[in-house]
């Protein structure tokens, strides 16, 4: 293994720890009802993984062939978004802080040995409103790896890490087009395949996820006007 992934774990901490980032989050699709706003908390797992390597060769030294991040895809029954990838996490409890709720979730919902993971820092929280929440991305760096997978299938469809050179990968990436009366919304995404399954990263997951890249200077040139719509 290379000494790049301990760059990569650097200039995320810096990251965590930076007051410029992320200045303003990307625009929130509606308002948030501030009275009746729920907070939550996703981990945003960082690790390395030998045995799946990026197809892609990311131009940014930093980024490592096995340099990956942690997303499940939700299970289609779910009440609110329903079907699409995200990171480990959920509502926050009365008993706990942003950390401890994040960790506590993602052992919940993907099986992740926490003890194995060290704490980089929280993001600014960001408002959610098709769902009434005030959610706080908690970086992490996975310094034990441990197995992960579905843990309920009532949950979660699908459990996986996939590498962060094919996420800054352009063939990878697209915006998406959101239409509702006479409002669009457009954001970036990513379209991946996974063990032969596709999964759409989008919204809140891959918002958060680019404005990392973008203010790491991992990012690469890629067309925002190859567009997918949404349903």
């Amino acid at each position: 293994m290379t000494d790049t992934p301990r760059s990569a774990r650097d200039q995320l901490a810096a990251l965590a720890a930076d007051p410029a980032f992320p200045g303003p989050w990307p625009h929130a699709r509606g308002a948030l009802d501030d009275r009746a706003a729920r907070a939550a908390a996703v981990l945003v797992l960082f690790g390395v993984l030998d045995q799946l390597p990026a197809d892609h060769e990311a131009q940014h030294e930093a980024v490592s062939h096995d340099l990956d991040v942690l997303l499940l895809r939700r299970a289609a029954t779910l009440r609110s978004h329903a079907g699409q990838v995200a990171f480990p996490g959920g509502r926050v409890e009365s008993d706990e802080d942003v950390v401890a709720a994040a960790l506590r979730e993602a052992r919940e919902e993907t099986g992740l040995d926490v003890a194995g993971v060290d704490v980089l820092g929280t993001l600014a929280t960001l408002p959610m409103p098709v769902s009434n929440h005030l959610v706080t991305p908690v970086v992490g760096w996975w310094s034990t790896p441990s197995p992960v997978g579905v843990v309920d299938a009532g949950e979660s469809a699908y459990v996986f890490r996939t590498p962060v050179a094919d996420l800054l990968d352009p063939a990878h990436r697209y915006t998406t087009v959101l239409r509702r009366g006479r409002a669009t919304w457009r954001g970036p995404a990513w379209l991946l395949s996974v063990d032969g399954v596709e999964h759409l990263v989008w919204g809140f997951t891959a918002g958060v996820l680019d404005a990392m890249f973008t203010h790491l200077g991992w990012t690469e040139d890629w067309d925002r006007g190859r567009e997918l719509e949404l349903p």
